[in-house]
């Protein structure tokens, strides 16, 4: 967990840095809308609209209260808060992703419907079935323990409620090319097969109800997004600011990995048996 924990703590700043580009092209703080942060907060395979899906999937209300395992820069959600009018709790290992999620949260004046924690995915300390619904989105991939995590997701869900996980699975492909995105190097990789995800999520005690395989989708959101930047420029933040200089190569190793079918991205919707 300390080497996960390291490739993605930055050297502080973080707040300050995506406030300064957010400032440095004209968007107002005070005006903020979630879609607007979506380029650096939306940290995943086909970003925004993948989150949506799982909103969809998810099923929440207003009054549901949600768990999100691995919550990062607090992207999904603040999406689903928007959107669906949930409460959401987020639980990250890092630190500072936590502090961000949480002025993000303020800028975009949904400080009151979500909250971040830092704290272990596989072992949170929180009240057991006290979420209507939980989500991880692409956290897996870093946890070697994946048996303790889902195990965790299944403790915390009220029976009845839905477990939605979108991760990044291996692929038939071969070995995955490095650096990508949640990894520089296998050491702190973990990827499951599509048959080994299905396993581990049945033998946590959850009923599988989709599955789906959204890996050719996703290697045309990164063309399309490669064609936007050529035509219009980067948008203001992006993934770079905490990823550093090696984003650029982990971006084209991801595309190859996909086109070579090294990796596959799937969403996994399940349930907790009443």
């Amino acid at each position: 967990m300390d080497e996960v924990a390291t490739f993605y703590a930055g050297s502080g700043g973080l707040v300050a840095a995506i406030g300064a580009a957010l400032d440095s092209a004209g968007l107002d703080r005070a005006s903020l809308r979630p879609a607007d942060l979506a380029p650096v907060d939306e940290f995943h395979i086909r970003g925004r609209a993948a989150t949506l899906e799982i909103a969809e999937a998810l099923g929440v209300t207003e009054q549901s209260h949600v768990l999100d395992l691995g919550s990062g820069l607090g992207g999904p959600a603040r999406t689903l808060a928007e959107v669906r009018g949930a409460t959401v709790t987020g639980v990250d290992l890092t630190h500072e992703f936590c502090e961000v999620a949480t002025a993000l949260s303020q800028w975009t004046g949904l400080a009151d419907r979500t909250r971040f924690l830092a704290g272990d995915a596989t072992a949170t300390g929180l009240p057991e079935t006290s979420f209507d619904a939980s989500m991880t989105v692409h956290v897996a991939m870093n946890i070697a323990d994946k048996p303790a995590l889902y195990a965790e997701a299944f403790r915390l869900l009220r029976p009845g409620g839905r477990f939605v996980v979108y991760d990044v699975l291996q692929g038939e492909g071969g070995d995955v090319r490095y650096p990508v995105p949640w990894a520089a190097d296998p050491s702190t990789s973990f990827l499951a097969t599509p048959d080994e995800m299905r396993d581990l999520l049945r033998d946590a005690g959850f009923e599988i109800e989709d599955a789906v395989d959204s890996s050719e989708e996703s290697l045309v959101w990164f063309q399309q997004v490669r064609a936007r930047i050529e035509r219009e420029g980067p948008p203001p933040v992006t993934f770079a600011a905490f990823l550093g200089e090696s984003f650029a190569q982990m971006a084209a190793n991801q595309v190859a990995n996909l086109a070579e079918r090294r990796i596959r991205t799937a969403m996994l919707t399940c349930v907790r048996p009443v």
